[in-house]
Order: C-alpha cells, then sequence, then structure tokens
C-alpha cells in the first residue's frame, strides 16, 4: 500500500513494476474475466493470479464485481490520475508486442471462443425447448412491458375506462404523463392503491362519453376491454378525439362478435363484441384515419372470445 511519504507515480511504479501484473492489466483492459479465465490465459497457478488482483485492487488498478457465484475483474486505468494513465500508456507500449503479451491475447480468444460454443450448443440442444424454457424463468410477457420502452418519454397518454389500473401501471414508467379515467369509484380506489408510488399518474371520475379532459391534452388515448360496457360506443370514440392532439393516436383493445349472452346478464356488458367494419366505423365518423386492425392470439388458458386491437391516427388540421 501506498505510505503518506510515497509520491503516487511511485506508488504506481509499484503496481506495475511487476510482469504477470502488467499482462494482467493488458488483459483486463480488454475483457471483464474470472480468476478461473486469468489463469487459464496466463498460465499460472491460481494463488499467483490471486496475489496480483488483490495488490491491484488494492492500488485501484482494477476492480471487481460479484456474478452469481464468481468473481469478475476489470481494468480501471481510465478512472486514475493523469500520472498513472501515462505510467501505464509508457509501460503497455513497452511490453504489447512481446512474444508472452501476444500469446496471452491468443489463449484470451480462445477461452472467449470456448464460452461462447458453450452457448452455441446450448441454444443447438435447446431450440425446441427454448419457448417453453424462457417462459419458465421470466414468464410470457417480459418482451410486451420491455417494448413499452419503445414509446416517445414526452408523451401524455390517457387510459380511457382504466379500471383498477392495470394499463397505466403498465405505461407509467415510459411517459410523461397519465391520465386514468373511470365512472367506477372503487375501481379508482383500487387504481389508487396500485399506482401510488407513481407522481405521474393522474386518475380522475368521468364517464366515457363526457371524458373530464381539455381539448386536445393527449397524445395518445387507450380504451382497453371497456367499449363494449358503453351505450354508445361512437360517442366515446368522438370525445377520444376531442382530448386527443391533431396527429395523436388511439388504440382500442375489444372482443370481436360472440354469442355469449350471459356476459350481458352477469358483468353488464352492452355489446357482444365489434366487428373490424363496424369499429372503423366508429373511428373515421369521430375524424380518425388509417385504421390498422388485428386479430390477437389467443392465450393458451383464456376462455373469453378472442380480441382485437384497432390503432388509428388522429387526423391534423391540414387532413
Amino acid at each position: 500500500m501506498q505510505t503518506q511519504t510515497d509520491p503516487s507515480i511511485l506508488s504506481h511504479m509499484a503496481a506495475l513494476g511487476d510482469n504477470a501484473r502488467c499482462r494482467l492489466l493488458v488483459l483486463l483492459e480488454q475483457q471483464e474475466l474470472t480468476v478461473s479465465d486469468l489463469c487459464a490465459v496466463l498460465q499460472l497457478p491460481q494463488s499467483t493470479v490471486s496475489r496480483h488482483l488483490k495488490l491491484l485492487l488494492d492500488r485501484g488498478w482494477v476492480q471487481s464485481r460479484p456474478d452469481g457465484t464468481r468473481r469478475l475483474y476489470q481494468g480501471t486505468v481510465a478512472q486514475l490520475d493523469s500520472a498513472a494513465r501515462d505510467l501505464w500508456g509508457l509501460t503497455r507500449a513497452q511490453i504489447e508486442h512481446m512474444a508472452i503479451v501476444t500469446a496471452d491475447r491468443q489463449r484470451l480468444a480462445s477461452v472467449l471462443a470456448r464460452q461462447s460454443g458453450k452457448s452455441r450448443e446450448f441454444f443447438d440442444a435447446s431450440s425446441g425447448r427454448w419457448d417453453e424454457l424462457r417462459d419458465e424463468l421470466f414468464g410470457n410477457s417480459f418482451y410486451l412491458f420491455a417494448l413499452m420502452g419503445l414509446l416517445p418519454s414526452a408523451w401524455t397518454v390517457a387510459d380511457l375506462g382504466c379500471g383498477t389500473g392495470t394499463i397505466s401501471e403498465a405505461l407509467a414508467p415510459f411517459v410523461e404523463r397519465v391520465i386514468g379515467v373511470d365512472a367506477s369509484d372503487a375501481m379508482l380506489e383500487l387504481a389508487r392503491g396500485r399506482l401510488s408510488r407513481f407522481d405521474n399518474v393522474d386518475l380522475r371520475a368521468g364517464e366515457l362519453e363526457a371524458l373530464p379532459l381539455e381539448d386536445d391534452q393527449v397524445d395518445v388515448a387507450t380504451l382497453m376491454l371497456v367499449l363494449h360496457h358503453v351505450q354508445h360506443p361512437g360517442d366515446a370514440i368522438k370525445e377520444a378525439a376531442r382530448c386527443v392532439r391533431p396527429g395523436g393516436r388511439i388504440l382500442i383493445v375489444d372482443m370481436v362478435p360472440h354469442d355469449r349472452i350471459q356476459y350481458q346478464q352477469e358483468m353488464g356488458h352492452v355489446w357482444l363484441g365489434f366487428s373490424k367494419e363496424m369499429i372503423e366505423e366508429f373511428l373515421n365518423d369521430a375524424g380518425f384515419g388509417r385504421p390498422r386492425f388485428q386479430l390477437l392470439p389467443p392465450a393458451p388458458q383464456a376462455k373469453g372470445p378472442n380480441l382485437f386491437a384497432v390503432s388509428a391516427n388522429a387526423r391534423s388540421e391540414n387532413e
């Protein structure tokens, strides 16, 4: 360790005063490696590699982090003072063309190639089961939430018929503001509990045919599995159009036509789904253009009717 009387340059020179430590630093500049990796590349025993790593760690030339049951090491020359960086530049220029350093780099390439080969072998052997394995590890919807990261961060989104806040919860981390609207006080109470950790979510009580929103206030309006509860869905879509800025968008998810009359009796459904032609007519009448209609793949465990998603643009003033 450096003493109070040692100039820092002398401490740095002491750290670089061993051939093995310099070889270590050349490798750790390129790649994060484990002790086992370094032993294989340098062809040195673990005790020797660990001893040199400890000195470099103590003097700030490398850093480490845990990775499961192993520990990864990486060089930190760029974070050191200018004297250390200059000294390392001179040292590296003298050693990087030495035969032993060239051999180290070749062995490193082999070690990394073997590790990459293990991954390829796994995927080749598991390709037929990969979807099942991935879902077991991470679930089958993680990528849908991740895709929210593609949304423009400056957007304000209206979650119309927000219910208990499921959609608002998914949107809130990725957009500037979410305004949730629902007519049910009980639903809004649950949504407030779920969304209390977000300071960019505004929940409001209101009917979809008379939204508590200003004109041109939002960039996107969503109507997720709510339109079939509305007496006049065309009016609800027109209200959404009023609140969406010119050039903004609407996204509707709902059921295709079905014959499950019990939904009307048990859950208060007003409409038994919507056809593509019906929903596109509603959108056109409200001033939305270029609708894109897509049937959604049913989930294996789902018991309800099939769903569709339709999105459309709010026409700009010059359209």
